[in-house]
């Protein structure tokens, strides 16, 4: 199974790489993805496989850190042993994700929520007594900070797009332009229409007075007739 699954991390790597390169994508970031997501993820297929068919090989180390968990949050389990093959499962899924690019950030995200409490139980360095003991565990603590910062990294990758963060503070302004927009618009029609209405009425005034004046054309007429 681990050689099965270290074979498809492999051929997550050569597939990324291929498709960076037929599909035109010839930029260094676009090369730099599709080699280092397999490789970030390769630790957490492997050591999440073994935890999920073996949790009871790290549930004692992990047991201070799943307890008080289990009693502040409902949906953690209350058993160690199942909450770290659950912790194993995700692990498993999230890296295979992430090396084969599906959902890549979502997956980084997850893969950095196991991170932590994994970190927490196993490498404990603090409670070690031993200074060689000491010494490797604060090594391993390290190492996993490390893949936690480069998990973080890549939940913020956005492979050259617009993150929802810009898409939304550029939708919210090109909304407040067409609202100015329509307003202008609004108010130069209402001007237009006013200058509109008042030249109708000038127009009306002129007319009933060009009306009148025929009017007394045709008395006056009628008049001198009448002489």
């Amino acid at each position: 199974m681990r050689l099965a699954l270290a074979g498809m991390a492999c051929g997550a790597f050569a597939n990324g790489v291929l498709q960076a390169l037929a599909a035109g994508q010839g930029s260094l970031m676009a090369l730099v993805r599709a080699v280092a997501r397999p490789m970030l993820a390769s630790i957490f297929i492997l050591q999440g496989l073994e935890t999920y068919r073996r949790p009871e090989m790290v549930s004692a180390r992990a047991e201070p850190v799943v307890r008080p968990l289990a009693e502040r949050f409902s949906f953690v389990p209350d058993k160690t042993e199942e909450a770290v093959r659950i912790n194993g499962a995700v692990q498993v899924v999230a890296g295979t994700m992430l090396a084969l690019g599906r959902w890549p950030r979502l997956a980084a995200l997850a893969l950095a929520a196991t991170l932590v409490p994994t970190t927490a139980a196993g490498h404990r360095f603090w409670e070690a007594e031993d200074d060689q003991e000491r010494k490797q565990q604060r090594i391993h603590f390290l190492k996993n900070l490390s893949m936690l910062g480069g998990l973080l990294l890549a939940t913020v990758d956005t492979a050259g797009n617009p993150s929802l963060a810009w898409r939304s503070r550029h939708a919210a302004q090109t909304a407040r332009r067409e609202v100015k927009l329509a307003a202008r618009t609004a108010k130069v029609s209402g001007q237009a229409g006013s200058k509109a209405g008042r030249a109708g009425a000038k127009a009306s005034r002129a007319g009933a007075k060009a009306s009148r004046a025929r009017a007394k054309a045709g008395q006056a007429a009628r008049r001198r007739a009448a002489r």
